[in-house]
Formats: C-alpha cells, structure tokens, sequence
C-alpha cells in the first residue's frame, strides 16, 4: 500500500475508486466499505483510494482534546493494509480544510486532484463545510462532475448498528468481549517495555511495563484481562493489569502483562497485545498476601478461560 501525507502529494495514474473517512477502529462497518472499494477495482481499471484525516475531525471542530483514538496511524495503515487497499492518503485536518465548502471539496480535491470515477461511502456521511451537505448533495454532485455515488447502508449486528462511538463506549466500560465483536480482531495496544517498580516479580507474578501514548489511545477501564502477545514468533497467553496499584498506594496508572509458562528479557521491545476479555476490575487489598491469593486465582480464571473458548487465530 502507497502512504500519502496530504491530498497534494497523490497523484492519479489512472481513474479511482475512492472512500473516505476517518476510519477509527477499521470495525464491521467499515470492512464492508472496503470491501466493495477493492470489488470495484478486481479489472485493474481503476486504483483504490482511501482518504482519511488526522488529527481527528471532532478534535478540531469540538475542541475535544482529550479524545481518544481505536487506532493510532500506524495501526490504521497496517489494518488497511492487510486489506488489500492500494493508496492511503491522510490529509492534516485543521480549521482552514473544514471551511471548504462541500463543492469545493468535491471539485477541487476529489474531482480535479484524485481523478475519482466512483465514490463509496457509509449511509451517515456528511461533509463539506459545518457537515452541511449529505448524501443527497454527493449524489447530485456526481451528476454534475460525472462520477458514481454507491451509498452502504446501516451495518447491523446483533440488530445494533456499528460505530466507532459504540465500540469506544464498550472499551471504556471494560466490555472486551462487545468491542471485539464489532471490530472482528481483538482490541490491542503497543508499547514498549520498560523498568517498572518491579513489584510482580516479588509477588511471584514478573511482568512486562508497558509505556503507551495514552494522550490519544484509548486505554480499557482500569482492571485485569485476558491477553495474548506474538513473542518470538509464537503466541503466549497472558493476563494484563491496568490501574493504579492501590493496595501497595501506587499514583500512576500503569499497564503490566504477565505472560504464562514464558520467561525473557523483553526490556525496550515493543510488544503488540491483544486484549479478549475482562476478567475483573481494580481492587484495592487489605495486604500482599490477599493479592498474590488473588493473582493466582486471576491466573486460574485466565487459563481457564484459553482452555474453555475456542479463540479466533489471529493476532
């Protein structure tokens, strides 16, 4: 897959066929979007193009600093990537790009610049300046500029249509399970390990200190999961931590993963980990020896778990 860091920097070399979006999370809803954009590229007439936008819309329109990501860029790119998407263009969003008018927009960036022959997006997309144009608009646009508009309706599953909205909500509440069901792959995040207090290995529990961008990924409630990783070329179970270590007065909030039957230095390797299920929340002791009874009992759950559910393979 061809990266592009601005609209400016592609260039057609044949008529395409393009979706755009922010695409956070890459979920159900939005595989069956890209799906049909690589269908309409099979004859090779066509190249595929998805145009996508960072930082995030609502970050600059709704001044919502503190909003949280699914994906990060590289994540996004690699998810698109396996895919099978030909070109990613992602566009730096500010206040100056939303103010184009809708027509605008689609003349001079999607017409003029990206060469489209065909637009494929979701039922909901709005666009142009303050969203004011929707599908009606796009339509009546590919009229005037010749290009095809093939609308997706409401993915639905479990009769709850897809959003990255509903898939962030069921992260911040803990619900793996849901969010993994709306994205099909297991949530995950990527970090590298680093020195900790250290405080597993005298527990009898070692663990892997992860150092994460949480300022734009969003990180699951505080409380321990069921995880697996890729370490030496094969998958380890595991169970992970978040929080803030309350029974030994921890101030921070870390993330930790203890591996199963796997023991390595991992110190600055960064670690992909896949989180499949929630298996309790944070919990603040009245001693150590009430944690470590309860870390093997988390340890117990874990397995118990592996042995019980027949997991997707994939990591």
């Amino acid at each position: 897959m061809k990266i592009f860091h601005s609209i400016t920097e592609f260039v057609a070399t044949k008529k395409t066929i393009l979706t755009l979006g922010t695409f956070d999370g890459v979920h159900f809803g939005h595989k069956s979007i890209l799906n049909k954009v690589n269908q309409s590229t099979l004859n090779d007439t066509y190249e595929s193009v998805v145009l996508t936008f960072y930082p995030h819309p609502r970050s600059v329109l709704q001044d919502q600093t503190a909003l949280k990501l699914l994906n990060t860029i590289p994540e996004k790119i690699e998810l698109l990537t396996q895919l099978g998407i030909q070109n990613l263009i992602i566009h730096p969003f500010d206040t100056a790009f939303s103010k184009l008018t809708a027509e605008e927009f689609v003349r001079d960036l999607l017409v003029e610049r990206l060469k489209i022959h065909k637009i494929i997006i979701g039922y909901d997309h709005r666009f142009g300046s303050n969203r004011s144009a929707d599908i009606n608009d796009l339509i009546a646009f590919g009229k005037k500029y010749n290009f095809e508009v093939e609308q997706i309706s409401a993915q639905e599953i479990n009769e709850i249509s897809v959003s990255s909205t509903k898939i962030r909500n069921a992260i911040t509440e803990g619900n793996l399970d849901l969010a993994n069901q709306y994205l099909e792959t297991p949530y995950s995040l990527i970090g590298k390990v680093v020195k900790g207090k250290q405080l597993g290995r005298t527990l009898g529990f070692p663990t892997a200190n992860l150092a994460i961008d949480t300022f734009t990924k969003l990180i699951p409630q505080n409380g321990v999961y069921v995880v697996k990783s890729m370490l030496d070329h094969k998958t380890v179970l595991g169970m992970m931590n978040i929080g803030f270590n309350p029974t030994v007065g921890g101030d921070q909030q870390s993330i930790e993963v203890h591996f199963l039957d796997f023991q390595a230095d991992l110190y600055d390797q960064e670690l992909k980990i896949s989180i499949l299920h929630r298996l309790r929340g944070e919990q603040k002791f009245e001693n150590i020896q009430a944690l470590q009874s309860q870390l093997s009992t988390d340890e117990k759950n874990t397995r118990a778990y592996f042995a019980s559910f027949q997991e997707p393979n994939k990591s």
